[in-house]
């Protein structure tokens, strides 16, 4: 049984391999080579002016980044114009893992609890992590039960009891039906 803490949290850069992903290209933007990227990042700073990201081709450094509509407009400077912008549609922008920011305790990367089991208080087994969600609210996280069904758990205080990253052990107290 876990002891008592306070709730956790993931960061939102999804991981792949050994880069996490700091952005996605939704599509091109005007003609002079931005394209609209759907920030993955609680760090503004991944697309300041002089931030290099690995794109699809190789490295891009930003150029100009602005806000639009819950995104961002991001001018490349490799990126000459449309036609150049339309081949990132769909793009993942990714940094080196080893470049990631620090956590403050209590948070996580997603990749630090891929496949970390998850126990209810009383010790039974509900499933293998799968991935966090993200939420207006507050992050979901994902879990695969034995049954072969995802269920959504709350990533709140007192749902999410402790996350214990050395036994591999994700610790819930889910309300009753949350999980079947």
């Amino acid at each position: 049984m876990p002891s008592s803490g306070s709730a956790t949290s993931a960061s939102t850069e999804p991981v792949t391999d050994d880069r996490l992903v700091v952005g996605r290209v939704a599509k091109a933007h005007g003609i002079r080579g931005e394209v609209v990227v759907e920030p993955l990042t609680d760090h503004p700073s991944r697309f300041a002016i002089g931030a290099t990201l690995l794109g699809p081709e190789g490295m891009l450094t930003v150029r100009a980044a602005r806000p639009h509509q819950q995104r961002l407009l991001v001018l490349f400077e490799e990126i000459p114009d449309r036609n150049a912008a339309e081949l990132l549609r769909g793009a993942e922008l990714t940094i080196d893992a080893a470049d990631a920011a620090p956590l403050p305790e209590g948070r996580y990367y997603a990749h630090q609890l891929d496949g970390l089991e998850v126990r209810a208080n009383d010790g039974s087994h509900l499933g293998m992590f799968k991935r966090v969600v993200g939420s207006p609210a507050h992050d979901l996280w994902a879990v695969g039960t034995p049954a072969g069904r995802e269920v959504l758990v709350p990533a709140v205080t007192p749902i999410l009891v402790e996350v214990d990253l050395d036994a591999g052990i994700i610790w819930l107290d889910p309300p009753e039906g949350l999980f079947p």
